[in-house]
């Protein structure tokens, strides 16, 4: 397997695991049970899984009055796109 698909692999379980993420919280939120750490969902964007955090913002309602999810979510997310075309373009 190829070092492009393992990063492919991971991407994709690391945003679905932040979406799940998200989903869970509010369910957690609603039924006020003990809640998933704001740093362990900003834990999971920083990973990778910035685009499923905030898919799971706005799908699940959560977060979204919170400034530092409506600005830090998409923040990560730029930072990793720069990043990312730094490493594959410009190294």
């Amino acid at each position: 397997m190829q070092f492009s698909h393992i990063v492919i692999i991971y991407l994709v379980l690391i945003n679905l695991a932040a979406f799940v993420l998200m989903g869970l919280d509010k369910r957690k939120a609603r039924k006020n049970l003990w809640r998933i750490p704001e740093k362990t969902l900003f834990l999971s964007a920083i990973l990778g899984g910035s685009a499923g955090a905030i898919a799971g913002m706005y799908v699940f309602h959560h977060k979204t009055r919170h400034w530092y999810f409506v600005i830090g979510m998409p923040l990560i997310l730029v930072i990793q796109i720069g990043l990312g075309i730094w490493l594959i373009y410009l190294r």
